[in-house]
């Protein structure tokens, strides 16, 4: 069987991998510590999964439309004018079984083999990935702790040149959990309107921050229609498994979108999208209370890295990732990450899984409990000494 040469094109993640070691370990007698994975650790609100339930036992179990169930298209329309101050209409959002697919889509959608992509790096590893899929050049832009992990617009347009067709944006940031602020975004505006590009913006941890406000490219004027808003379910409402996202994006991109989503997946879960509209019309207080633990274990990590010779670590203003600088400890990110795990039994990723830009740095999740935590630190303070 001969395989396309389009399959080499396409990487991994190395959180997968990295679970799948923890995972021998503990087989293996080990007790390993998960700050590998950026899963929340919390359950889904009752009244969410009460809604998916009710929509069960009550017949929305039957094909919706490609684009979405026209309510809860509503809902999200509803949803985003309410968090970002953008006004879509309901035929511009495209509903998606998870937050990849939409990612995937745009990507393809906006990108032809030889146009190059803008990317942050470090930065999620499957916006290099589909971009090298469609045949076109990832091009990192890189993101610099002396600049807080935040996007620096002269060396985006440093980046920029004819062939330049797109622009991808993640705040708040995974690895990092940097924050673009509104004047950051508005000094990328420029550059995309000026250039006349395209943007991504992966709007994931949207309503994970912990200072500031979150802020949207789309909401700048003459930005709506050249962006496409990626978002999701699953850090938000702790949905993980639930595999619901979406995108929010002109009209003749939204067309483009829900014919790949016709040839791919045909339409996404009814009754999960059911819930969705539970998710986001129903009580807050579980998010609220969410972020508020995610903020309490931020500061335990960060002042724990911190106090580990060798280490450093910036304060993230968002995700539930911390992104510590070890060049202090004398190790390259891959070494540590491998004995962490293997010596120390915590499992933790390399900055490079991120990018070559992520070397000198692990990425390390919070989103596990203060005692796993601290537990944590503990284990990586004594293996340095």
């Amino acid at each position: 069987m001969k395989l396309s040469s389009k399959i080499d094109q396409l990487q991994t993640e190395q959180a997968f991998e990295v679970l799948a070691r923890a995972r021998e370990l503990e087989r293996e007698g080990r007790q390993v510590i998960h700050l590998q994975i950026g899963e929340p650790d919390f359950d889904t609100p009752e009244h969410i999964c009460a809604a998916a339930c009710d929509a069960i036992r009550t017949g929305h179990t039957h094909y919706t439309p490609p684009g979405g169930d026209p309510d809860f298209c509503a809902a999200l329309a509803e949803h985003i004018k309410r968090t970002r101050g953008v006004n879509y209409s309901p035929d511009q959002i495209v509903v998606v079984p998870g937050g990849k697919p939409i990612l995937f889509y745009g990507i393809v959608a906006l990108a032809d083999a030889g146009d190059e992509v803008i990317c942050p790096d470090p930065g999620y590893p499957a916006y290099a990935s589909v971009a090298g899929f469609v045949g076109a050049k990832p091009v990192p832009v890189v993101l610099r702790e002396k600049n807080e992990f935040r996007l620096d617009v002269e060396e985006l347009l440093d980046k920029i040149t004819a062939k330049t067709s797109l622009i991808v944006l993640n705040s708040p940031h995974n690895p990092t959990g940097s924050v673009l602020t509104k004047e950051d975004l508005e000094a990328i505006a420029e550059v995309a309107i000026n250039s006349d590009l395209a943007v991504i913006s992966d709007e994931t941890y949207e309503s994970i921050i912990y200072e500031g406000e979150q802020h949207s490219i789309a909401a700048i004027d003459g930005m709506a229609e050249r962006t496409l808003i990626t978002d999701c379910f699953s850090k938000s409402f702790a949905m993980t498994g639930w595999r619901l996202g979406f995108g929010a994006c002109s009209r003749r991109l939204a067309e483009a979108l829900t014919k790949m989503q016709i040839n791919a997946n045909s339409c996404t879960n009814s009754f999960v999208q059911k819930a969705g509209i539970a998710a986001l019309q129903g009580p807050m207080a579980a998010l609220r209370e969410m972020v508020d633990v995610f903020r309490k274990r931020r500061d335990t990590m960060v002042a724990g890295l911190n106090d580990i010779p060798g280490i450093s670590c910036l304060c993230p203003h968002g995700a539930f990732y911390a992104f510590p600088n070890i060049t202090g400890t004398g190790y390259g990110s891959e070494e540590l990450s491998s004995k962490l795990l293997d010596e120390a039994g915590v499992a933790l990723l390399p900055g490079t899984a991120f990018g070559q830009h992520g070397e000198g740095y692990l990425r390390i999740s919070y989103a596990n409990s203060l005692e796993n935590i601290e537990e944590a630190l503990a284990r990586i303070r004594n293996f340095l000494a």
